[in-house]
């Protein structure tokens, strides 16, 4: 049996590579997608769990909410999140500590690192070279975590309380019920060729190919993959995406996050 187990959730790439890193660093560590058909609890030998995610909306994506509220771990395992974030994690690892705590299971350990931001319709990736730099920073919190983990280190990231309170408090609290439905915004546009693509890097299934062309089913994650993975940019949502910069992450390949068919 591995000696950690990593459940991962990732539209870009960004929490599969901090999930890759910790699980290189810490060593005899399983790599498990929770969008994956087939995702099962840990086993009872494994004294050592992690979960690694983004930051939606500034909390918790849905598909997170939903697997811990599923998940069951033994009372004495060490269980850490991350939260990968642009930037404002604010309360998310407060929230999964209290769905945890809900189920009566302990999240021992919250940290947060910040990648590279995707919400294009706020803005377009940034530069190569402003990614690198950030890419190293977070490599280096990647270690930090990694000696806190090794050490069963007790702590979780809880942000700063004003903060939290407008942005998880009001904002995500209002949006994340519409979540699903927000998926209205997306279109193609006629750049589309009907590859595909879409369709497979969604990870709940949202996506349907209609006459070649993409049908959303308003059950989204708002991770935004089919808008960042079309080789031909022809996905919007909105108003405001066409033409801005997308975003994946350099070292990940769209076959890493197709998995569901795994």
């Amino acid at each position: 049996m591995p000696n950690t187990t990593i459940y991962y959730f990732s539209g870009t790439g960004n929490s599969l590579v901090v999930a890759r890193a910790i699980a290189e660093k810490l060593g005899d560590a399983k790599l498990i997608p929770m969008a994956h058909k087939d995702t099962a609890n840990p086993s009872p030998d494994t004294p050592r769990i992690g979960l690694v995610f983004p930051v939606y909306i500034f909390g918790l994506p849905l598909i997170v909410t939903r697997f811990i509220e599923k998940l069951t771990i033994l009372a004495d395992a060490y269980v850490f999140a991350v939260a990968v974030n642009g930037g404002m994690p604010c309360s998310t690892l407060t929230q999964a500590a209290g769905l945890f705590s809900k189920r009566a299971m302990t999240l021992s350990a919250g940290f947060a690192v910040t990648m590279v931001d995707n919400y294009t319709p706020l803005g377009g990736a940034i530069s190569p070279e402003k990614q690198k730099v950030r890419f190293e920073k977070a490599a280096l919190k990647i270690d930090e975590i990694c000696a806190a983990i090794e050490k069963g280190q007790h702590s979780i990231d809880r942000g700063w309380p004003l903060v939290n309170w407008i942005f998880s408090g009001l904002m995500y609290r209002r949006a994340a019920p519409k979540i699903p439905g927000l998926d209205k915004n997306f279109k193609a546009d006629a750049n589309c060729n009907g590859c595909g693509v879409c369709e497979r890097v969604c990870p709940v299934n949202n996506i349907t190919m209609n006459e070649r062309l993409p049908v959303w089913q308003h059950h989204c994650e708002q991770c935004f993959a089919c808008l960042h993975w079309c080789p031909n940019q022809a996905i919007q949502y909105g108003k405001n995406t066409k033409g801005r910069a997308r975003y994946h992450h350099p070292d990940v390949k769209v076959t890493d996050i197709i998995v569901r068919d795994v």
